[in-house]
């Protein structure tokens, strides 16, 4: 067997190793998960695997281990593969078995060749799935996350030459008889690995100019505009079926990049192109679906797993012991980390108390289940009376942005509804899910800022964009375009509103949406001024504990004994008895959901008689403002 180091340099040799040890018994397969599984366990062993979130992959050793937290974009057709071949020697007539799990290319060593029809043959399937970065994804997540990384030398190496240009590289990819005639001058073996260069490419925000003579350049169908980072094929050998669309995964495997990859692949597309009739799938699909290897690399997972949130100031799992020592140490301190929270909240809604209140509940609010199409625990806030002048929605989502592991700015104006693509939509030519805005990891806040929207005409696109964002407020839903169909995607999103008066979007005074309309005590004369000197006061490490504080509450249960449910349901009756007109079962629900989270916020699982009273207290001082609001405005709320 290779030496212990070998793992995360050469994990195909430790394969190599463990196969030759039990083939052909398939039992070869799950010692190799286990192998490294109880390797990735090891003290902090996981920092030790370079990630592709943090490491530019032109740094990264071919088929050396590494990992990449993404989000599952699209899902392709499963592909079959040799899991076991067997190649002869015609000279000798000797056979040797081989394993073509985690690689992309057979390998056969020299004077050998491939036996098809060898009785040892094994044909096996795995999954594709087409990862990208989570969309917005916010720069202190990358920032830690790199911080914590501990990369050994043994896994990056230097580049033997320098970074091409994309354009460079798309000329290499689309031409790849150049790429040949490189790769056999430097020694004749275009099995060799050529170091790919630093996939550092950004989503485009507009359309692509493409000259006549000039192939289109790769989209590589990021959901947000401005997202950069690599876009990866993640090849799942096992449990694929437990992974969805949108899923946020942690994946350790074989990075592949062999440049043969490019090679192959524009052989199969002049091939194709000589006789259209033998080949089902289109150009495009083939390039979408072999992409460049340079361009978008490949992962043979090994170990994958599903993430509950990607805040690398939490532990990834919060169900292990050493996890419940976090939570109870850092539940010890709550109480002056909510209240230098809301302090900091306060002063960024320019004083405003309780708005600063219902932003907290909206911060660590989630949907945690659905009864028929209703989403139970779903807290949209219209943050109503915002000033429009000063560009004060930008500057409390920069401060939000801080705070929050992922989240987006849509900023709502005619232009942006009519000529956007929110919905995500089916391209068949292509055979892919062509991303939208609205293609979002769970827990992603949403901060949708209508201050700067001006009367105009939506057309089409712009009523079908509206409509999404009704569909998603209302009931956590993203109806994907299928061109023959919708499909109901479930989401998870925090979703807050700026507007000067009542939203246009659908969120009702019903049961899990409300709107708090601003009351600033202070108007700062310059606000771009304040809002920084509001995060510079804040010392580093308080700034994290608010991070963890956000997403550690979220994750929490919550539960309400029979006695409180018997008592908040005679307090109902009450309250019916005394107003009956202006109190009603979406009231209730409304101020469970209130109580639900104020709970949280305090770091309690139950509910408690003071919790409740305290929910109650918020919920009339919040309609008192509105009903106020509505005095001075007229009918504007």
């Amino acid at each position: 067997m290779p030496c212990v180091g070998d793992w995360l340099n050469s994990p195909l040799s430790i394969v190599q190793g463990i196969f030759a040890q039990n083939a052909p018994n398939s039992d070869w397969e799950k010692k190799v998960t286990e192998y490294f599984k109880e390797k990735l366990k090891e003290n902090n062993a996981t920092n030790w695997v370079p990630s592709l979130n943090d490491v530019p992959v032109h740094y990264l050793k071919p088929n050396s281990l590494v990992k990449f937290r993404c989000m599952v974009q699209d899902m392709f057709d499963p592909e079959f593969y040799m899991g076991v071949y067997e190649t002869v020697d015609p000279n000798t007539n000797a056979r040797v078995l081989h394993f073509g799990k985690y690689r992309d290319v057979a390998e056969c060593g020299p004077q050998q060749e491939i036996d098809l029809n060898s009785s040892q043959t094994v044909t096996s399937e795995r999954q594709t799935f087409y990862c990208v970065p989570v969309p917005g994804e916010s720069a202190w997540v990358k920032e830690i996350s790199a911080s914590q990384a501990r990369v050994s030398p043994s896994t990056s190496y230097t580049p033997s030459r320098h970074k091409r240009s994309y354009e460079e590289d798309e000329d290499m990819d689309l031409h790849p008889s150049k790429q040949k005639e490189q790769h056999m001058g430097s020694g004749g073996d275009i099995h060799g690995c050529v170091e790919p260069k630093r996939l550092e490419t950004e989503a485009s925000a507009g359309h692509h100019v493409i000259s006549p003579n000039c192939s289109p350049p790769l989209d590589l169908n990021f959901p947000l505009p401005g997202e950069k980072g690599p876009a990866c094929l993640v090849k799942i050998y096992e449990s694929w079926e437990s992974f969805k669309v949108n899923d946020v995964l942690e994946v350790f495997g074989v990075l592949s990049v062999d440049p043969v990859l490019s090679i192959v692949n524009s052989e199969e597309r002049d091939s194709s192109s000589l006789d259209p009739m033998e080949c089902m799938d289109t150009m495009e699909e083939q390039r979408v679906h072999s992409p460049p290897a340079s361009l978008v690399p490949r992962i043979h997972v090994i170990v994958a797993q599903k993430l509950q949130h990607i805040n690398p100031l939490l532990p990834a799992c919060l169900n292990e012991e050493e996890s419940k020592t976090f939570v109870s140490n850092f539940m010890s301190e709550l109480s002056p980390v909510r209240a230098e929270l809301l302090g900091f909240l306060t002063h960024a809604l320019l004083g405003d108390s309780l708005a600063a209140e219902y932003l907290i509940l909206h911060l660590i609010s989630t949907v945690y289940g659905r009864r028929d199409v209703l989403p139970l625990g779903k807290f949209t806030v219209n943050l109503s009376g915002c000033p429009r002048s000063s560009a004060f929605s930008e500057h409390l989502y920069r401060l939000i942005q801080q705070l929050v592991p992922a989240s987006y700015h849509l900023r709502m104006s005619i232009e942006s509804m009519n000529h956007s693509r929110f919905i995500p939509h089916k391209d068949y030519t292509a055979n892919r899910l062509v991303s939208g805005l609205l293609q979002l990891a769970s827990h992603t806040s949403l901060v949708i800022d209508e201050t700067q929207l001006e009367q105009g005409q939506l057309d089409t696109a712009g009523v079908h964009n509206v409509t999404a964002l009704g569909n998603l407020i209302t009931w956590q839903k993203v109806d994907y375009d299928f061109n023959y169909h919708r499909m109901e995607f479930p989401c998870n999103i925090n979703v807050l509103i700026t507007s000067e008066g009542r939203s246009l979007l659908p969120v009702w005074e019903g049961q899990s949406d409300c709107q708090v309309h601003l009351q600033p005590q202070i108007i700062p004369p310059n606000m771009e001024e304040y809002m920084s000197s509001l995060l510079t006061a804040v010392l580093p490490s308080v700034l994290n504990k608010f991070r963890i504080y956000l997403s550690l509450l979220r994750l929490l249960d919550y539960s309400i004994s029979d006695e409180v449910t018997k008592a908040v349901e005679e307090d109902f009756v009450e309250m019916r008895k005394n107003n009956p007109e202006s109190v009603t079962a979406d009231d209730l629900h409304k101020m469970l959901l209130v109580a639900r989270f104020l709970s949280l916020s305090a770091g309690q699982t139950t509910l408690s008689r003071e919790r409740w009273l305290r929910a109650k207290q918020l919920e009339a001082l919040r309609k008192a403002r509105l009903q106020q609001q509505q005095c001075v405005n007229g009918n504007e709320l």
